[in-house]
């Protein structure tokens, strides 16, 4: 059984179909990677992902559970500008990721000394332990895009998902993060989904690239139709196609 099960998905904006018919099955611990054009509806996919929005039609599943209206504990996130907050400092922030995935959300007391104690742990893990009373700004951007990581970690997420995650960063900072992120993979077993629009950056970091593009083109009304997985690779088998998902010609009745 796939741990997430995308089944028929559609989302529409004011009437414009922006993705249709998606379908994919994920295993458990597998690190997916999603490019394509710009505009073709990836970071719409992850936003479901995240429940973050509701598709029009079809449904998102983990682990054979209903679907989630609005974000919850089970998903992690990660964007390309380092979301964690300034105001705090960096061990407050892992703290905080604890504490959003908290019913009541404050810890006080004990609760709270426990979590620091925790979050020590992790940002030792990241590290970042020596830059525990600092904040963000004091940081370079591979170091904030780590407390990110670690931010939405702390969580302990069943589904991690990054939005173009490394793509503000310098080159070589940027493959000391890959090193990172795929050292953290391994240790956690972490199911994740990358928004990327570097093939080669997808095709190092993933076990599978899904390829989101449009089948179906009208040159009278380009937006007249969505997006859809067009191929899904084999990032470690040498590229070779996962599935390949053959042109659908139009079918009024999934109109």
């Amino acid at each position: 059984m796939s741990f997430v099960t995308v089944e028929n998905v559609w989302q529409a904006y004011s009437g414009r179909s922006i993705l249709e018919r998606v379908n994919v099955e994920v295993e458990k611990g597998q690190f997916i990677s999603i490019v394509g054009a710009s505009g073709c509806g990836k970071s719409t996919f992850l936003r479901m992902l995240l429940a973050e929005e509701v598709p029009t039609r079809g449904a998102i599943r983990i682990d054979g559970g209903e679907p989630a209206r609005e974000p919850n504990p089970e998903r992690g996130v990660v964007f390309q500008r380092y979301s964690v907050f300034p105001h705090m400092t960096v061990r407050d922030n892992i703290i905080a990721g604890e504490e959003m995935a908290t019913r009541g959300g404050w810890l006080f007391g004990g609760a709270r000394r426990a979590a620091a104690e925790r979050a020590d742990e992790m940002l030792a893990r990241i590290g970042l332990n020596h830059v525990a009373h600092q904040y963000p700004a004091s940081l370079s951007g591979g170091m904030q895009q780590r407390l990110a990581i670690g931010q939405a970690l702390t969580a302990k997420p069943r589904v991690l998902l990054l939005d173009e995650p490394f793509g503000a960063l310098d080159p070589g900072t940027r493959v000391k993060m890959h090193d990172f992120l795929m050292d953290l993979r391994a240790e956690t077993g972490m199911t994740v989904f990358m928004v990327t629009h570097d093939l080669e950056e997808g095709f190092k970091l993933g076990d599978r690239v899904l390829v989101f593009d449009k089948p179906r083109w009208d040159p009278q009304d380009p937006g007249a139709f969505g997006a859809t997985i067009t191929y899904d690779f084999d990032a470690r088998n040498g590229g070779i196609p996962f599935q390949t998902i053959e042109e659908k010609k139009y079918d009024p009745a999934l109109a």
